[in-house]
């Protein structure tokens, strides 16, 4: 039964690349692109993940190792959407990593590699991305929850995020003379790989969705729908914006990790 809520084939002739693309929000919009009618290229640093990927989703997708970290790896990602599907109309940057330690035991190795990863990782992804895009092409960045509210021992998570938000204004600022848009969307607690030891604390999901408005996490899923919509034409006119799809968990507060850390011992 078609879902009334998707305009059918709405992506249709049009190519996507994703980072992260093998799993959680990414594998997600993957499949939610491709279910739109969109061929995607496909990358992240997890080849046999990659490898699954291909096999479920066939000639609908191209899956290339790559690390946002590495220049050379996204202007490889871009070239391959051109060059497999002929070229590039929405880009996801949603590669993401994290870490838990307060500021004054946060190493600069790794408060370094979260940035790398969360923020130089979009804007390169975003730099190469627009580079090979028409008018009309959309980018979205997967920033979060955290871009506007902050946690206990998460600095340079947090840090990342409000970056990204920043970021998508500037390149929604400079590429919206050539007619691509630039958005953000800001999830709250999902379940995903990168989010499974935060799930494992005792305590963290009971009080996360204490302290949402709808009282429950997310499943990747129901981000992929608000990314989809926001690569259509159905959004053609919204740039420079984050969208968090949180439950409403910015009105409340966020979880205390360390503490329920600290409550097991740890």
């Amino acid at each position: 039964m078609p879902d009334a809520h998707r305009a059918p084939g709405r992506l249709s002739d049009r190519v996507a690349l994703v980072t992260g693309g093998a799993s959680g929000i990414g594998l997600a919009t993957t499949r939610r692109f491709v279910a739109d009618g969109a061929r995607v290229v496909v990358g992240d640093i997890d080849e046999a993940a990659l490898a699954t990927v291909a096999a479920e989703l066939g000639d609908a997708v191209a899956t290339l190792r790559c690390d946002v970290t590495v220049e050379d790896d996204l202007a490889r990602l871009a070239d391959a959407a051109v060059e497999r599907f002929g070229g590039l109309h929405i880009a996801f940057a949603n590669a993401g990593t994290a870490t838990l330690a307060p500021v004054v035991d946060l190493t600069l190795a790794e408060w370094s590699r979260v940035l790398d990863v969360n923020l130089t990782g979009p804007m390169l992804t975003i730099k190469h991305a627009a580079r090979r895009m028409a008018h009309g092409g959309s980018i979205i960045a997967t920033a979060s929850l955290n871009a506007v509210q902050a946690g206990n021992g998460m600095s340079a998570y947090c840090v990342s995020k409000a970056g990204v938000a920043m970021l998508v204004e500037v390149a929604a600022i400079e590429l919206g003379p050539a007619g691509i848009r630039v958005n953000a969307v800001g999830p709250g607690l999902v379940a995903t790989t990168l989010t499974q030891g935060a799930l494992s604390i005792p305590g963290v999901v009971e009080e996360y969705e204490e302290n949402t408005v709808l009282g429950r996490h997310a499943q990747p899923s129901e981000v992929a729908d608000l990314v989809a919509f926001l690569a259509s034409d159905e959004a053609g006119f919204i740039s420079g914006s984050l969208y968090l799809v949180d439950g409403g968990a910015h009105a409340l507060r966020y979880p205390d990790i360390p503490a329920r850390i600290a409550e097991m011992g740890g």
